[in-house]
């Protein structure tokens, strides 16, 4: 396993991490409590030490999982966490900050989390949505710096919303978030234009999700492929966004070679060749996913070339797809 440095907190995480969504125990089915803790094992096992959960991931049973799983192990796990939005919506609306973040929720949604990972200090604890109008609000940032000064916060985030990682410009000059989440892969390259730079020119470190595009980059999405209702994939990949996915990565394919053998691999390589980035946290319920992606943190990034031929995979989705 390779380690990057997570901006000016100067923590040395795994470069890449896990994403805990997926044993959440909701929203996305297939996986066992007993199948996500060997998948956690196995990856600090492997070198892993940066886990991303959420208090909206089932309620709290994600964190519950991530932090057994972390306190059984002598080795040093950092975890981030997420205060949910209190009005529930995702991603983001133009509203009030006081219907999302208020001081006294976000104290309150820490102190759970707290409580559910049975830890002391939360090593980074993010703001699961963010719109930029909030940015000149003291609440949050009153919010913040009294769960650092009290020692239950290290630092401090933002998880972006989908497609918009432009939205976070104004807070992160502001200089009280140390970290920003944003979705970040061969179609979703919009992060280059705006936030990247602005990350590097301030020292900010980058948590990369959804590398996989909820499974369409690896290959796993066909025009047939079906969900049950509760699984968040039947709306991800509802009408004929399948078809749409599909068409692009079968031409996708076509650049399989040496540099990267499989659609996962270059899925992943991609999005660990920008120097932005801190980490990459796949979602993994299953040892295999484990095994699989570990396995392409050797420190080896995809070329020039290869890169500048994966620019025309680039795909705004802003509006309906």
């Amino acid at each position: 396993m390779k380690y990057r440095t997570l901006g000016r907190t100067g923590i040395e995480v795994s470069e890449i991490g896990y994403g805990a969504w997926g044993i959440g125990g909701v929203q996305w089915t297939g996986g066992d409590d007993k199948e996500a803790k060997r998948a956690l094992n196995l990856a600090i096992d492997q070198g892993l030490n940066f886990i991303d959960t959420a208090l909206a991931y089932g309620d709290g049973h994600s964190e519950r999982l991530v932090g057994e799983v972390a306190r059984s192990r002598n080795e040093r796990i950092y975890i981030a966490t997420k205060v949910p939005p209190k009005n529930s919506e995702w991603p983001a609306r133009d509203v009030p900050l006081q219907q999302a973040f208020p001081r006294d929720y976000i104290i309150k949604c820490t102190e759970q989390s707290l409580k559910n990972l049975g830890v002391e200090t939360i090593d980074l604890q993010q703001l699961h949505v963010w719109n930029d109008k909030w940015a000149d609000e003291h609440e949050w940032i009153e919010a913040l710096t009294r769960l650092r000064d009290q020692g239950k916060v290290r630092y401090f985030g933002l998880s972006l919303n989908d497609y918009q990682p432009w939205n976070a410009i104004k807070a992160l000059r502001q200089g009280h978030i140390d970290a920003v989440q944003v979705i970040y892969n061969i179609f979703e390259q919009a992060p280059e234009d705006e936030l990247f730079p602005v990350c590097q020119e301030l020292n900010v470190g980058v948590i990369a999700r959804v590398p996989f595009d909820e499974g369409g980059l690896t290959g796993a999405i066909t025009p047939d492929t079906t969900f049950p209702d509760s699984d968040f994939r039947s709306w991800f990949f509802y009408g004929d966004r399948k078809r749409k996915v599909f068409d692009r990565v079968e031409k996708l394919k076509g650049l399989l070679d040496d540099e990267a053998t499989s659609l996962p691999e270059l899925a992943l390589r991609y999005t660990l060749s920008h120097d932005a980035v801190s980490t990459v946290i796949p979602g993994m319920r299953s040892t295999k996913h484990v095994a699989a992606n570990i396995s392409y943190s050797d420190g080896r990034k995809l070329s020039a070339e290869m890169l500048a031929k994966l620019k025309q995979f680039a795909w705004d989705r802003t509006g309906d797809w």
